[in-house]
């Protein structure tokens, strides 16, 4: 083979990473670049001449330019120009997003979702509506990329399917099949489990950068786990892994569980159990609902203190379990799960420090997700930037024609 086509065919991945470089942190300089690929700098003049040339990144003098010495061009993503519409399907809301290259929410719809049962067709249809409103919105020029979609249930890999969504009924639906065809704008829809992706989205932009071994805990009604094992997510034989929250913590008495058990961890740590606890009525349910008893019990009310400690206490015997499995470098609490921790702080770490053997406990620490509310959000975004990211200027040229 002549050295040229070789030298070409060995850049490929290459490109790849530098572009996941300044997609996740931002502007990098030629000189960072070159030190962090171990490239030297020629090479990396040559990546991102052909990333520029593809329109997916831009490349800048730095700031002061009255420095002696010749700079390092800054590199950074073509944020304006190349995006992914990314979808976020929870139990109480739908949630569908235009995100740039580098990972910022440029614009937003949000439609709430009511708990009737099995609601495929209703669903498909406000997130295909927001989905198409937002690619009509998007500047001119601009280029979509890639569509991903977080959805609260059991997804099997490859073509999106939930077969199973324990809260609304959910059965062997076909999501991404059926989001993909309505949204009509040629591209798959790859979707993947809300605590999966919110690992994802933690370890490449959040709380977890540069934790190669994190545990993310997820909380909507339910609690499920993501679980990242040397900087890649376990997903399992089949896709399913990681379902911590039916990891059994209560086997005696313990409250009956959606899957059909009884003393599960989402059983004694999930929405209801808490409002349970807490003397709420029965039809009072929800996010709000959950913050309401967390803020209720740091200003003093007993029965709201004394249902913190409770959850807290369960929900640190299954942080406990799971530390000691996995040795993980950082867990990380999001959604109602993160509220739940800043209530039941003392709680989690008491039976840490009891239940934890010492040399796993020793480094691991605990945080609330950094990306907050958008969390599975941006870990769909992270899914749709897939392809990209690993072959860019095959997916330009496909989408450009």
């Amino acid at each position: 083979m002549r050295a040229d086509l070789v030298a070409e065919e060995a850049s490929q991945p290459n490109l790849g990473v530098l572009l996941r470089h300044v997609h996740r942190a931002g502007p990098l300089s030629r000189a960072v670049l070159a030190e962090r690929m171990n490239l030297n700098r020629s090479t990396i003049m040559g990546l991102t001449t052909k990333l520029s040339a593809a329109g997916l990144v831009h490349e800048r003098s730095p700031a002061g330019e009255g420095r002696s010495g010749r700079p390092s061009l800054v590199v950074t993503p073509a944020a304006e120009q190349v995006y992914v519409l990314a979808f976020d399907v929870a139990v109480d809301r739908l949630v569908a997003a235009r995100v740039a290259l580098g990972g910022a929410v440029l614009e937003r719809r949000v439609a709430p979702r009511s708990r009737s049962g099995p609601d495929l067709d209703a669903v498909v249809s406000v997130l295909a509506g927001f989905g198409r409103q937002l690619h009509r919105a998007a500047p001119p020029g601009s280029v979509c990329v890639g569509v991903g979609a977080s959805y609260c249930g059991m997804i099997r890999p490859g073509d999106g399917m939930v077969r199973y969504g324990p809260h609304l009924g959910w059965v062997d639906q076909a999501f991404g099949a059926e989001l993909g065809e309505q949204l009509g704008l040629g591209l798959p829809v790859a979707v993947g489990n809300e605590a999966h992706l919110g690992a994802l989205a933690e370890h490449a932009r959040g709380a977890g950068v540069g934790v190669q071994n994190l545990i993310y805990l997820h909380g909507d009604v339910g609690v499920g786990g993501g679980i990242i094992v040397g900087g890649e997510v376990l997903d399992g034989e089949a896709g399913y892994g990681c379902e911590v929250g039916h990891m059994l913590v209560n086997p005696h008495g313990g409250r009956p569980c959606s899957c059909g058990a009884r003393g599960c961890l989402e059983a004694e740590v999930g929405e209801r159990a808490l409002l349970d606890e807490a003397g709420r009525p029965a039809d009072l349910i929800g996010r709000d609902a959950v913050r309401a008893v967390v803020t209720d019990a740091e200003h003093g009310d007993p029965v709201a203190r004394e249902a913190v400690r409770r959850v807290g206490d369960w929900l640190g015997i299954g942080v406990a379990n799971l530390i000691n499995l996995f040795n993980p470098g950082m867990l990380i609490f999001g959604g109602i799960m993160r509220d739940v921790y800043v209530g039941a702080e003392p709680q989690i770490r008491g039976r840490i420090e009891r239940n934890v053997l010492p040399v796993s406990r020793e480094r691991v620490r605990l945080s609330t997700a950094a990306l907050g509310d958008d969390t599975t959000l941006l870990g769909a975004a992270e899914l749709a930037f897939a392809d990209l990211l690993g072959n860019p200027l095959a997916v330009m040229a496909q989408a450009a024609r």
